[in-house]
């Protein structure tokens, strides 16, 4: 079997280097970033937001290295213009004032549109999304709908999103609770592609989404490529997080697809069952409980336990793609040092003031 592609999107914070709030210079920042990036460096909803793309790559230390250049180059455009650039889901230091949502035709129309769902102090937030590819539209959803099971275990390992606002939510993952509010936001349908493809126009021209661009559901086929777009993360400092739950989700897949592609049944699972285990993985991460979804039991076990299991069930995959050491040596590292969350919470206690949290992040945001 071929090594699946691989590739992230990631969603940074503009944060003003004197008062740590977000500050609204991404037109500015990106314009100086894509002299060298191109259209790997993109706007998002928000003017505080810049967004990269890296390219495909076949390996983990590809991966690494476009995920370092394409930080680097921004980090640096971000300097140019008094800001620094965070890796985080939501804002330790809430806004001064509203905020600015970006000056296109298409984000004004959906702050029109979705009005209601625009909050311009705790909207913000800020995402991670792994691409596996390449494959047709019809194999995406088949894989889809077998790894669904498994994502909350790998949205766990990824909660940096504790704070809002200014205060300690008790989330690991509060941007999996503010991103809720969105139409599709949430574990994705079961649906052969003639049907996939008739429900997503409905959507359209019945006005709950504006275009098929917001399809936010935690697993799609891409709109743009021809790939598996996984959006069940939160924007992580630590670029070796990244890399970890990247090359996990590709060692899952490359079992999965082969079931996938021999049109086995996947696992059954009601809606309000994986949505109950996205939000145990959200509110707890590595440290609480979640449900055991595969086989389909339902049963609570422990975070870790999942965990252990994810890994048991990707091994194949990542044997057969070269990277089973480097994540079980990346998975004991996380396990060791805490979440991006756990970390932000520790430089909160260390130091006392979230300015310093945001400290902390832009300077591990930089560290690659």
């Amino acid at each position: 079997m071929h090594a699946l592609t691989m590739g992230v999107e990631e969603e940074y914070l503009l944060v003003d280097r004197a008062s740590r709030r977000p500050a609204d210079r991404a037109p500015a920042v990106i314009a100086a970033a894509a002299a060298e990036l191109g259209d790997q460096v993109q706007t998002e909803f928000y003017a505080a937001q810049v967004e990269v793309c890296t390219l495909p790559v076949t390996d983990t230390s590809g991966l690494r290295a476009e995920l370092a250049r394409l930080r680097r180059t921004a980090v640096a455009a971000a300097e140019e213009y008094g800001c620094r650039l965070v890796a985080t889901g939501t804002p330790p230091v809430p806004p001064a004032r509203p905020l600015a949502v970006t000056d296109t035709d298409r984000y004004r129309r959906m702050a029109r549109t979705f009005a209601a769902l625009v909050d311009r102090w705790d909207g913000l937030v800020c995402g991670c999304h792994i691409h596996l590819g390449t494959m047709d539209r019809a194999t995406a959803l088949a894989l889809s709908h077998h790894i669904r099971p498994w994502l909350p275990v790998l949205q766990s390992l990824t909660g940096n999103s504790p704070f809002l606002l200014g205060r300690d939510t008790g989330f690991d993952s509060c941007r999996h609770r503010q991103f809720s509010r969105w139409p599709t936001v949430g574990p994705a349908p079961v649906m052969r592609e003639a049907q996939y493809e008739a429900y997503v126009s409905a959507l359209v021209e019945h006005r709950v989404l504006m275009d098929r661009r917001m399809l936010y559901w935690y697993s799609r086929p891409s709109e743009h490529v021809p790939t598996l777009e996984i959006r069940i993360a939160d924007t992580n400092a630590d670029v070796e997080t990244v890399v970890l739950v990247t090359a996990l989700l590709r060692g899952l897949a490359q079992g999965l697809l082969a079931e996938a592609e021999g049109h086995q049944p996947p696992p059954e699972i009601s809606d309000s069952r994986l949505r109950a285990a996205h939000g145990l993985a959200a509110s707890d991460g590595l440290h609480g409980w979640g449900l055991d979804l595969d086989p389909v039991s339902g049963e609570r076990l422990p975070a870790g336990t999942l965990v252990d299991r994810l890994l048991a069930r990707a091994a194949p995959g990542l044997e057969a793609t070269g990277d089973l050491a480097l994540v079980e040596d990346l998975l004991r590292r996380l396990r060791n040092e805490g979440s991006g969350a756990d970390r932000q919470r520790s430089a909160l206690g260390r130091h006392g003031r979230l300015t310093e949290v945001v400290d902390d992040l832009a300077a591990a945001t930089a560290a690659v």
